[in-house]
């Protein structure tokens, strides 16, 4: 036959003639039959193990067991094979019986012509069951997928619906939504208007322009907000991003997430602030710098120029051919010498401001002679302590320092009206800190945040510079406090240690505390 169709039977059969007859009826009806009889449990139980059969045809009664044993049998074993019951002499009810354990159909050996008509119902049965378990699978496995990233994104997926007449809902909400807009997935969608009430007034008209906008032109709904949820003090940046369709009954539909963007937004807002600050810092120091050479300029002119002058002046009377008296040009002689030693001094002085010579000889001896410097044209006293004679700094480090050391001593004498101050220097594994303290009016938290504060700023950005920690703090009437830690050497070598510098510096506070609280309990 041309298109024989392959039919795996299992007969659990005590009469051979009974199973020639089905066997017969088969072939007759165009199936290639793979089949195989058996008598016994023991022979049941193995001829299940080694092969999957299309359908199992049973007598009700044998000898040693029954159709109930048989299946028992198959449901031991898990199978969903089709039972076809075929018995000789089984009333209405026992058929009723064995139907309701389980069997796929019943029929008497007398009349066997629904035989292939119910083989072929029960392996169609079959395959579309089969059909479905794959369905079923592949649809689990799609869904786990699905729960598995949408669990692990930053952000709420979500599914949002517009109806004809404008009515909003969201039909799918993530688990997310808890932790972002603090709903449930099923609160939200079970009140859609929630949502919109978690926007702030000033962002819901770009909220709703915005999505009628996607809905008339098919194109992507992407929107920019903030949120505020319910009980929470604290305003969030979300980006929603979601793709329109239109559906068969003219509903709206966008598939969508939100995230959570206040990190982004408040680094963004951080970065515009500082680049707007280091412009005013640069502008501020580039203004400082024309003041710094015209200063140097006028007093290049009005005192060495003026001296230079003075210095021709008295030469002049010199140059002609006037005979004069010997004391004359004594006198002129001791004249221009006094007037040399002025321009030696003025050009001592203004080499001394560009940048002192006592950094030739280390930090320690450019920091002692810039405090008594200081101490000397201030009044304020000034006293410096350093656990060591000399710290080895790189050139370029102990300009650096000296300078912050400079700016914190300019700041207080203009700003902290104190009476004294303590400077400490000390190298630690690698860092070397620098401690100003003064017992002045004490700096507080709105001057260190005020607009023109470009000299905390500028000593703040040299230490970040050099991979340091800068420390400002006050307390009024009792003085302010300035620290900077800088690690010492190459950068690169010490990346580990820039680092650590907040803990460096934590560790060497609370040793200084320790230390002072048994100055004071011994004395």
């Amino acid at each position: 036959m041309v298109n024989e169709e392959k039919l795996k039977i299992l007969l659990i059969e005590h009469s051979a003639e009974d199973a020639d007859v089905v066997l017969k009826i088969l072939s007759q009806s165009g199936f290639r039959i793979n089949y195989q009889c058996v008598t016994t449990t023991e022979d049941l139980q193995e001829a299940l193990k080694i092969q999957d059969w299309n359908v199992i045809l049973s007598d009700y009664a044998l000898p040693r067991f029954n159709a109930c044993d048989v299946i028992k049998l198959i449901k031991n074993q898990g199978l969903d094979t089709p039972l076809i019951i075929i018995s000789s002499n089984v009333g209405e009810e026992a058929a009723a019986s064995i139907m309701a354990l389980g069997a796929y159909d019943f029929m008497m050996k007398t009349n066997l012509a629904r035989l292939v008509p119910v083989i072929r119902r029960s392996l169609r049965e079959a395959n579309n069951y089969q059909r479905f378990i794959t369905a079923q699978t592949a649809l689990q496995k799609s869904e786990a997928l699905f729960q598995a990233i949408t669990s692990n994104l930053p952000g709420v997926v979500f599914q949002f619906q517009l109806s004809s007449n404008d009515q909003a809902s969201f039909p799918y909400v993530s688990d997310a939504s808890e932790t972002l807009l603090g709903l449930s997935p099923q609160k939200l969608m079970s009140n859609p208007e929630l949502f919109p009430e978690l926007i702030l007034a000033e962002d819901k008209e770009s909220y709703c322009q915005l999505m009628m906008t996607s809905a008339e032109q098919l194109s992507t709904w992407n929107w920019e907000g903030c949120i505020q949820v319910k009980g929470d003090s604290d305003i969030k940046w979300i980006s929603l991003r979601a793709t329109p369709r239109r559906m068969l009954d003219g509903v709206m539909l966008w598939d969508g997430i939100m995230i959570n963007i206040t990190r982004n937004k408040l680094a963004e807002r951080e970065i515009t602030r500082s680049r707007e600050q280091l412009a005013e810092l640069s502008s501020y120091l580039q203004k400082v710098k024309e003041q710094e050479r015209a200063r140097i300029a006028r007093e290049i002119h009005d005192d060495i120029g003026g001296t230079l002058t003075a210095i021709k002046c008295e030469l002049f009377p010199c140059m002609d051919k006037t005979a004069r008296k010997l004391e004359f040009y004594q006198q002129k002689a001791k004249s221009i010498e006094l007037l040399v030693d002025r321009v030696i001094d003025s050009t001592r002085r203004i080499s001394l401001d560009l940048r002192p010579g006592i950094l030739d000889c280390g930090i320690v001896a450019a920091v002692q002679w810039q405090a008594k410097e200081f101490s000397d044209r201030t009044g304020i006293v000034c006293r410096v302590s350093c656990d060591n004679d000399e710290i080895s700094l790189d050139a370029d480090l102990a300009i650096a320092i000296f300078r912050v050391f400079q700016e914190t001593l300019t700041n207080i004498s203009k700003h902290a009206n104190a009476s004294r101050i303590q400077v400490k220097l000390v190298e630690l594994e690698g860092l070397v800190l620098l401690e100003v303290i003064d017992n002045g009016c004490g700096i507080t938290e709105i001057d260190m945040k005020k607009q023109d504060s470009f000299g905390i700023r500028g000593m703040r950005e040299r230490c970040l510079q050099l991979k340091g920690n800068f420390h400002i703090s006050g307390e009024s009437e009792k003085g302010t406090r300035v620290t900077i830690l800088i690690p010492t050497g190459d950068s690169e070598c010490h990346s580990e240690q820039s680092y650590d510098l907040n803990n460096k510096f934590k560790e060497f506070s609370q040793s200084e505390s320790v230390r002072k609280r048994k100055q004071i309990s011994l004395l």
